[in-house]
């Protein structure tokens, strides 16, 4: 039986910041008047695990701009690349600034197992003309779906108020972003 997958990610997050019994590292970043920017481990972990899950993203992205027809699927999947384009950039930059100590331990970490990108890819680049909307809209629900439940595992067990708000941020617009994939024609 596979248990909910908010539980395992966030035991994988848990279990990845005590890796080898030793604490998880932090390094202070660009200090602001009242914004804590310490990113230790766990932080570093979802960070990582989210620049993964978000270059998959893009890649779907791009296929479907490529493939897709429905003028509706299309708007929202350059939106897609907008917000997530930028969001990358912000979590390629915190992990940069959170030193090569926190990048280690999230590197640690076996990444596989967590998405289902690579099928879904496949299925994609597969379908034919007249059902690449209907797999883009299942594929990329499902591979946002796994986004927000990583992001709301974060907001519980992260101890960086800038990554937690980040996480809040993604776990709602991948929630939003599901529901509308729902709703259009193409599903």
């Amino acid at each position: 039986m596979r248990r909910p997958l908010t539980a395992v990610l966030l035991a994988a997050l848990l279990a990845a910041a005590g890796c080898a019994g030793q604490p998880p590292p932090t390094a202070a970043t660009r200090p602001g008047p009242a914004v804590e920017t310490a990113t230790s481990g766990i932080d570093a972990l979802f960070l990582a695990m989210m620049v993964a899950h978000t270059e998959q993203t893009l890649e779907l992205v791009r296929v479907g701009l490529d493939r897709g027809a429905d003028p509706e699927l299309r708007t929202l999947i350059a939106a897609v690349r907008s917000t997530e384009t930028d969001e990358l950039a912000t979590m390629r930059g915190w992990l940069r600034e959170a030193g090569p100590s926190a990048v280690a331990a999230a590197e640690r970490h076996d990444h596989s197992g967590h998405s289902d990108a690579a099928a879904g890819l496949a299925r994609l680049r597969a379908a034919p003309a007249d059902q690449v909307d209907r797999v883009l809209a299942d594929v990329l629900a499902a591979h946002q779906r796994t986004a927000a439940n990583l992001a709301r595992a974060q907001v519980q067990a992260g101890t960086s108020a800038r990554v937690r708000d980040l996480a809040g941020r993604i776990e709602r617009s991948r929630t939003a972003e599901v529901a509308l994939l729902a709703k259009l024609p193409a599903r």
